[in-house]
């Protein structure tokens, strides 16, 4: 599960890095629809909420899975919030409240449902 969490980081990097320089490419066509960004925000960032919450409540020796789901997701909304203000100094890039608020509930469901699973 670890190795998943680390490898859907660092792509979630990569798209960032890409998207801030202007080269997502075809990968436009995903989110191509109305409100499509927002889509991929709930689902990208929830996914990560998810994957990480999950290995660190299964990875730390006796934890507490409430305040794992917190920590990480508290950590997750301070680097979301700021990656997507760093986007108004991007001429490839639009700050966008409603993005942020997408990719905020989608960390709120992701933590909520690691937790729903934790151990099993």
């Amino acid at each position: 599960m670890k190795y998943i969490a680390v490898l859907f980081t660092v792509f979630i990097i990569v798209v960032i890095i890409l998207a801030d320089r202007g080269q997502l490419g075809a990968v436009h066509f995903l989110y191509d629809f109305p409100n499509g960004d927002k889509l991929g925000h709930f689902l990208l960032f929830g996914l990560l909420n998810f994957l990480l919450t999950l290995t660190c409540i299964r990875a730390l020796p006796n934890p507490r899975p409430k305040l794992a789901a917190l920590s990480v997701g508290l950590v997750l909304a301070l680097l979301i919030g700021a990656e997507e203000y760093s986007q108004k100094f991007f001429t490839n890039r639009t700050f966008d409240l409603r993005d942020l608020l997408a990719g905020y509930l989608g960390l709120i469901v992701g933590g909520w449902l690691a937790l729903k699973i934790k151990r099993s």
